[in-house]
């Protein structure tokens, strides 16, 4: 099945189906996330020793493929989350949710463009010819450089999902078919991410920001898998927006 038949299947799903979907969706990108970002990042980097974080990668070259891969599957059911929440949260303002996706779309990209910086150094060290002008402390500082600069990429996105996640948060607050608290909770764990503008600010806040969203978000999937929306509401919102733009 292509992916876009199976887009215009979710599409055409109920409200309450496709809540679901969307929290599925999301549950994945947050746990594909972690594996890559906790856990292959944590067994490969080393921070500052490029010597070691270069031993590291090649002893375990497998395990960089897979994070690299498991990144491109979190970047992918991001995108689907991203598009989902646009026609969830339609009926609460569909000008403000347009905005909300596309600025969720740009995180995307910009995260999914720095995941090459992140396979980069498998090339570097790879041994090939054309790399004999570089010295191997040279090969291995590069290699550091690049896993570094795959950081900073997701440090960008992170900011552009600061502005996101706090206007989805606003619009479950408008909205009638989902509890308002999940909507601060959203608000409050997006705008967290704001502080990689300043990112040794960020950095340095990181795990506090990153539990406050983690929490947001999880009591959102939460309600999602398990209830949905309110679907007769999310019915009557849709149709009092669709006569106040006709």
């Amino acid at each position: 099945m292509s992916t876009a038949v199976m887009m215009e299947r979710i599409a055409d799903e109920s409200p309450r189906r496709k809540a679901r979907i969307t929290g599925a969706f999301w549950l994945l990108t947050i746990l594909t996330g972690i594996f890559s970002a906790g856990y292959v990042n944590g067994k490969l980097v080393v921070s500052g020793d490029a010597a070691a974080t270069a031993a590291n990668i090649l002893a375990h070259k497998g395990l960089l493929q897979l994070g690299f891969a498991v990144y491109i599957i979190e970047m992918a059911c991001n995108i689907v989350v991203t598009a989902l929440f646009y026609d969830l949260l339609k009926p609460a303002g569909k000008s403000v949710s347009l905005v909300a996706a596309f600025l969720g779309l740009a995180a995307c990209v910009i995260k999914t463009f720095s995941r090459l910086f992140f396979i980069a150094p498998l090339f570097i060290l790879g041994g090939a010819h054309y790399l004999s002008v570089f010295s191997v402390e040279q090969l291995q500082a590069l290699a550091l450089l690049f896993l570094k600069l795959n950081g900073y990429g997701a440090g960008i996105a992170l900011v552009f999902f600061g502005f996101y996640i706090p206007l989805t948060g606003y619009l479950i607050l408008r909205s009638t078919f989902l509890p308002r608290i999940l909507g601060v909770l959203s608000v409050l764990g997006g705008l967290g991410w704001l502080t990689f503008l300043y990112p040794p600010l960020g950095s340095r806040l990181f795990v506090y920001i990153a539990l406050l969203a983690l929490f947001g978000a999880g009591s959102l999937i939460f309600w999602l898998l398990v209830f949905g929306v309110n679907e007769q509401r999310w019915k009557e919102q849709a149709s009092a927006a669709g006569q106040r733009r006709s």
